[in-house]
């Protein structure tokens, strides 16, 4: 039987932590309270320091330490993940990486009621891992579609976790909860289409449902009016029911293959403003062998991960274009793209090569992944705010 995605053990472990770390921070209660900059207002302090790197604000003094992770401070970008066990791949944890501080954190774990089991590896198949389908928007993280042991959809509405707030909600009911399905978003809407429910239904493989984010934190600040799935344009076969497919936003459109790799596939962009669907062009889709993402919805990047090149898309010409090749992007797993970066989830999810496209030319380096897990999923977000300090569980 499928785990929790936190056990007992593990929220215990982050409530003893932050009590031994309230003891300390304390002791130095009167050293915190120093003004930013001496002789400046702290709201004008904070817009000077504003400007400067968190890296460089982080090693200075532990007033401007504590500044960066505060609710106002402008957030930097850190990598979220999705985390098994090694050891018993039925045993899953959400977690971000801070680069300024180089530690991986727990995220705070999810509403207990009703608990979230999720399924990573079916003890009775023999290979293979089955998909836990999560989506970025709006500094978002949004958990859309995963199976249950019983090999049944595991999440009947989506599970958003914002990171400034560091707070779970849950958004609302699916009209057909589902899994191994095109998961996506663009301009502050997610979509989930094709993919089966229960048991294999053409209608279900054929849909297409759209949640526009923005009427949920309306409804959570006081608006009556109840957030919905609406359902879009039907796509015009069930050919993208047979895995979890990343639909990549790009340029209000959501770009689409669906099948992994390098193998014969069919593509699909679906225009988000005219709820149409369209032929995806040749040169996107003959090129388009591996993991996907955008930076910013305007700039595809795809790893063809068995040659370990990262490519990004040129639509005037209609292209890809090599940005640079790496035997450490052999067997990528999956990518996310913002701030300039894009990071990759290595071969066996053992590692995440952070690649800066800004540089000329671009470097690459790795974070190791905890000890005794492989990253699952990968997105880019805004760091964890810490209001009162108190630092999460770490590895």
């Amino acid at each position: 039987m499928a785990n929790p995605i936190f056990t007992p053990t593990a929220i215990s472990s982050t409530s003893t932590r932050s009590t031994v770390k309230r003891r300390k921070l304390d002791g130095h209660h009167q050293h915190d309270q120093q003004p930013l900059l001496p002789g400046l207002p702290d709201h004008i302090a904070q817009l000077c320091l504003s400007l400067v790197d968190p890296s460089t604000l982080y090693s200075v003094c532990r007033t401007w330490r504590r500044l960066i992770y505060a609710p106002s401070f402008p957030p930097f970008l850190s990598i979220y993940t999705l985390l098994a066990s090694a050891g018993d791949p039925e045993s899953i944890c959400f977690s971000s990486f801070d680069p300024i501080s180089s530690k991986w954190n727990l995220l705070p774990p999810p509403p207990p009621d009703p608990p979230l089991r999720l399924l990573f590896r079916h003890p009775s198949f023999i290979s293979g891992y089955l998909p836990i389908q999560s989506v970025s928007i709006e500094g978002n993280l949004v958990l859309l579609a995963a199976t249950t042991h019983r090999c049944l959809p595991a999440l009947p509405r989506p599970l958003v976790f914002n990171p400034l707030s560091q707070k779970w909600s849950y958004g609302p009911p699916l009209a057909t909860p589902r899994r191994w399905c095109a998961a996506g978003s663009s301009r502050g809407a997610v979509f989930v289409a094709s993919g089966i429910g229960s048991h294999y239904r053409p209608d279900v493989a054929r849909s297409v449902e759209k949640w526009d984010l923005g009427s949920h934190h309306n409804h959570k600040n006081g608006n009556q009016k109840i957030p919905t799935w609406e359902k879009m344009g039907p796509l015009k076969d069930g050919k993208f029911s047979r895995e979890a497919i990343d639909a990549v936003g790009w340029r209000g459109k959501l770009c689409m293959v669906n099948v992994k790799g390098a193998a014969a596939k069919e593509g699909a962009v679906y225009d988000v403003s005219n709820d149409a669907w369209e032929d995806m062009p040749e040169g996107m889709i003959a090129g388009w062998r591996g993991p996907a993402a955008a930076m910013d919805e305007e700039t595809i990047y795809v790893v063809e991960e068995s040659k370990g090149v990262l490519k990004k898309y040129d639509s005037e010409t209609d292209r890809w274009v090599v940005v640079l090749q790496s035997e450490r992007l052999r067997g990528a797993g999956s990518v996310a793209a913002g701030g300039g970066r894009v990071c990759v989830v290595c071969s066996g999810g053992v590692g995440v090569v952070v690649i800066d496209v800004v540089a000329s030319p671009p470097k690459l380096w790795e974070v190791d992944t905890p000890s005794g897990f492989q990253a699952v999923a990968i997105h880019l977000l805004p760091r964890l705010s810490q209001p009162d300090s108190h630092s999460n569980q770490r590895y």
